[in-house]
């Protein structure tokens, strides 16, 4: 599916019901919530920390990613970006500024 379609399926969603958008300062705090589960989730799954007793955080992260992308599109929807535009733009921007510089970093060989 085009990020185009998702703009909108998520803006049809919203619409039918949501009743409307949260205001964008909403949204924001929304989002770094959202990002603080997934970063709670990675940590005990992936980290150091463990899981607490009878927790099935793993089988959520795909949930949890998703509620992310939910709230981005909304920020992305409200303040009139076109991620799929945004996105292309930034690939091209990334290929010509990291094009060799990966390849050069001992590190990730």
């Amino acid at each position: 599916m085009e990020i185009k379609n998702i703009q909108k399926l998520v803006h049809n969603w919203i619409i039918h019901y949501g009743i409307r958008y949260f205001n964008i300062l909403t949204n924001t705090i929304l989002l770094s919530e959202e990002v603080g589960e997934v970063s709670r989730i990675i940590a005990r799954n992936y980290g150091e920390q463990s899981l607490k007793k009878d927790c099935k955080e793993k089988e959520n992260l795909g949930e949890e990613l998703s509620d992310v992308l939910f709230v981005l599109i909304c920020l992305a929807n409200q303040t009139g970006i076109d991620l799929e535009e945004s996105f292309h733009k930034k690939l091209k921007k990334k290929k010509i500024r990291d094009g060799e510089r990966h390849h050069k970093n001992e590190k990730l060989k």
